[in-house]
């Protein structure tokens, strides 16, 4: 594993030492000296608590840097979801392609609250989180383009995501899959004594699949460190949750396990929540959140996503609780950061993302021979796989290993 904070700390500075480094004036530079101090922010909407004693606070202590590295992460998450939707259209995505703009804050603001020691597995909407897992735009733009430099040589595409040496487990097509396995990571977390939880995050969608409460029966009779993390988007597909759920109160649904439903647009409220998940689960057990969101695509690119709901409802959502703006007013509202840094990095991002995708658009597609490769653990290059007729097989005949 790796060291809890370390690296994920260094990956949120390194997005704002870029800005930290310009001249901007004496005013600027009046404020850069506050960087080593902290601000308090009144968090705007409460916390709702099902079968709990306390709460996360309802102020969060949060420094320029901080800021600098939450807006800047989530303003590269958009830019690079909206520019996976631009080649998809193209016809240069190979399979299927779910977007997450609109979600950013839960992401980051998790992130924040966690260590790359803390493990994540989730859906299929899953290119912000291996962006904040340490891999580049260009690796995840490579792996939705079918091009070598992708974090699964190009082989899996937008839903297969994954990064195990930062703890990221993926990436999974299965609706709700990822609810199981989020259990037997706790698990190994337990067993190790690290002292880490795991995160598995799920959408109302999946809210009422049965394998997820099989799960989360298991990890309260074992007390694992497991957060269940539902990202409420407000619509499964394309039926929202009125229409899909009889309690549409996720943060209820575990019954015998406590829960707590968050502001999942506002990052600083996501990450004081994410402290307090991580504090009962390592300590107490298993524990539900449900992160209040909006999803601005529909449920993936095939989805015109105005069937079902009509672009005033998008707009409105937009214009009041746009999770990048609220970062950014924060910026500009404590006085931390000023409208020509915020305006800097928005340029420099920009080009880093129209440079990924020239780079993605640019790569290799894998070798043929990667075909055979990765299908089992450990297999030798003898190992015999028959193909679609016996001329075509890989291998020696026979061997099985």
């Amino acid at each position: 594993r790796l060291p809890h904070p370390t690296q994920r700390e260094s990956m949120l500075r390194s997005c704002a030492a870029r800005t930290a480094r310009r001249s901007c004036g004496a005013a600027v530079g009046q404020r850069r000296m506050m960087s080593s101090g902290t601000v308090t922010v009144q968090l705007d909407k409460p916390y709702e608590t099902f079968k709990l004693e306390s709460e996360p606070p309802m102020t969060a202590e949060v420094t320029r840097d901080e800021l600098l590295g939450y807006y800047s992460l989530m303003y590269r998450m958009r830019r690079m979801e909206i520019s996976a939707d631009t080649l998809y259209k193209a016809k240069h995505v190979k399979g299927f392609c779910h977007l997450y703009d609109g979600q950013e804050a839960i992401c980051v603001g998790m992130e924040a609250g966690a260590t790359w020691g803390d493990s994540v597995v989730t859906s299929y909407r899953d290119h912000a989180w291996q962006l904040s897992r340490g891999d580049t735009v260009t690796g995840v733009l490579c792996e939705l383009l079918g091009k070598q430099g992708g974090c699964a040589k190009g082989k899996g595409g937008s839903m297969h995501m994954y990064k195990a040496d930062a703890n990221f487990y993926g990436g999974n097509g299965i609706v709700g899959s990822q609810a199981p396995l989020g259990a037997g990571i706790a698990f190994a977390h337990k067993f190790a004594g690290d002292g880490c939880c795991s995160f598995a995050l799920y959408g109302d969608g999946a809210a009422n699949q049965g394998q997820l409460f099989e799960a989360l029966n298991m990890a309260a009779l074992l007390q694992l460190p497991l957060v269940y993390v539902c990202e409420n988007n407000q619509y499964g597909m394309g039926t929202s949750k009125k229409r899909s759920s009889a309690n549409d109160d996720y943060y209820t649904r575990g019954g015998y396990v406590p829960g707590i439903k968050c502001d999942g647009m506002n990052v600083l409220s996501v990450r004081e929540c994410t402290k307090f998940l991580k504090k009962h689960a390592v300590e107490v057990g298993p524990i539900v959140v449900e992160f209040d969101t909006y999803r601005y695509h529909g449920h993936s690119m095939s989805d015109p996503g105005i069937t079902y709901r009509n672009r005033d409802e998008v707009s409105q959502v937009r214009a009041a609780r746009d999770p990048v703006d609220r970062a950014k007013r924060y910026c500009i509202d404590t006085e931390l950061v000023t409208e020509a840094e915020i305006k800097e990095i928005d340029k420099e991002v920009k080009a880093e993302v129209a440079a990924a995708v020239e780079a993605a658009k640019a790569a290799p597609p894998p070798e043929q021979s990667e075909l055979w490769t990765d299908v089992h653990v450990g297999q030798s290059k003898d190992f015999f796989m028959r193909g679609p007729d016996i001329s075509t097989s890989s291998g020696v005949y026979g061997t099985n290993r």
